[in-house]
This record gives C-alpha cells, structure tokens and sequence, in this order.
C-alpha cells in the first residue's frame, strides 16, 4: 500500500508540473519513481498517462501545429530512436539506468540554471529536426526523459505557447506509440503493469488540473525553483543508489 501511495504521488506531481507548464511530467515523475523502485517500472507506469495526456493535449492544441516539413522528419526520427532507447532499457541493468536517468535530470537542470539563450532560425531547426528527433527518441526510450534533448531543442526554436505544447504531445504520442508494443514484445510492459500503468492515469489527470490552477495563483518562478530543487534531490539520491548501494 505504501509503494502504491508513493507511486500515485509522483504521479500527481508530475501531472501538477504538466498542468502548470504545458510540459514535464516525465522528467518529475519518472526520476521520483526510479528512486523508490527502478527505471523500467517508472517507464511502464508512464506509458498510459502519457499517451492520453499528449493525445488531449494534441488534439486541444491541433489548430497552432508546425509545418509538416518539420513534423515528419522529427516525428519519425524519434519513433526510430525510441526502439533503439527501448533496447538499451532492456539490456542494461538497473544500476546503468539509473545513472542515466540521474546525468538526464542533472543536465536538464544545468541547462535550465544557465538559461541557455541560444536561437534555431527555421532553416537550421529543419535541418536539425531528424537528429534531435532521433537523440529525444533514445533517450526517451532508455531513460524515460527526453526533456534535455527535446524541449531544450524546441525552447531554442522560440515556439509560441500553443505551438511548443502541440509539438511537444504530439512528440510524446509518437513516444508511446511506438514503446508500448515494444515494451510489450520485449517482456517489460506485463498485463498487471499495464493496468497499473490505466489506474496511473487518475493522480495524473488530477495533477495537471491543480497545476492549472496553481500557475494563475503562484508565481511561475518560484514554481520553477520547487521543482528544480526537487529534482536535485531526487537525482542525488537516485546517483547516491546507483553508486553506493547499487542494486
């Protein structure tokens, strides 16, 4: 019952950060579960919530979509990294996942402290969409977080509001879309997982609607600061783990 309630947990967390911000959820509670069971498990639980979250949020946003010159080379690019991230995560051992998982959430905080102001012009972001579609692809698929990779791209393209939430859910559809049945065939993705991962949605829906109210109320800096403090401490104890007592 515990391990159920601590799973849940992150799960509101993460939704409260995607109802806030539009985005993030995975890199929240994906490293918050790692901490507590393994990668592989934090990456089923997602599996559902992610593809019904991004599937609404894709369909609220499909009016601001980018141009398909840009959407199908990076779309389809990630759903190849995907497979190759999924069989990274089924071929090394929990210890190796976990230090992965850690460096992703390490990165993304790096990146997010130094404020990188570096800008993509459409005509280099097109020529960059199929290898940063590729690189959010195997490290979403390895370690459940592609945020160092994926938004850090897209935040530098400048995107207006809408249009950096229906590419980032539809990223994430194209994600799960190809992960689920690779899981599936691969063993990791179990009948009970699957219907741990459906329950999952509940915390997750009720998360993102309190984050929503949470982003009219409390600053967005400040909010900003909660959650990047959070995720250092989840990524110290996750590399303490993996380091010192690995598993």
């Amino acid at each position: 019952m515990f391990e159920l309630a601590v799973v849940f947990t992150c799960l509101a967390c993460g939704g409260i950060l995607k109802g806030a911000t539009g985005a993030g959820a995975p890199i929240l509670a994906i490293p918050a579960m790692a901490a507590f069971h393994d990668v592989r498990f934090a990456i089923v639980i997602m599996t559902v919530p992610n593809l019904i979250t991004n599937l609404l949020q894709a369909w609220q946003n499909r009016k601001h979509r980018l141009q398909a010159s840009f959407l199908v080379p990076f779309l389809l690019s990630a759903a190849i990294g995907v497979v190759l991230g999924t069989w990274a995560l089924v071929r090394f051992d929990s210890r190796t996942l976990s230090l992965v998982v850690a460096l992703a959430v390490l990165l993304y905080l790096v990146l997010r402290v130094t404020r990188a102001s570096w800008q993509l012009s459409t005509p280099l972001a097109l020529r960059l969409a199929a290898p940063f579609g590729f690189m959010s692809g195997v490290v979403q698929g390895s370690a459940g977080i592609s945020a160092p990779v994926s938004l850090s791209f897209l935040n530098a393209m400048q995107l207006e509001r809408l249009t950096f939430m229906s590419t980032v859910s539809m990223l994430f559809v194209t994600f799960v879309a190809v992960q689920l049945p690779a899981l599936a065939f691969a063993g990791v993705l179990t009948p009970s997982g699957f219907l741990l991962s459906c329950a999952a949605l509940l915390p997750m829906l009720v998360g993102m609607s309190f984050g929503a109210s949470i982003s009219r109320t409390v600053s967005r800096q400040a909010f900003d600061r909660l959650i990047m403090l959070l995720l250092a401490v989840l990524a110290a104890k996750m590399l303490w783990d993996a380091l010192v007592f690995p598993r």
